[in-house]
């Protein structure tokens, strides 16, 4: 069974790769994206971490 955390290494892999990629491309939109998927990955721990103060 493949663990989250497994999963976690993979999509980050994925995601550098894709920037490597696109900044072969076009520097200026790699950090435009790079700076999008940072938001979106902080957005996600967020989400997951539980509220203070919330009921259980």
């Amino acid at each position: 069974m493949v663990t989250r955390r497994v999963l976690n290494v993979l999509e980050v892999v994925f995601v550098l790769a894709l920037l490597l990629g696109v900044g072969l491309w076009s520097v200026p939109a790699a950090l435009i994206l790079g700076g999008v998927l940072g938001v979106v990955a902080v957005e996600r721990t967020l989400a997951g971490l539980p509220r203070e103060g919330a009921k259980r």
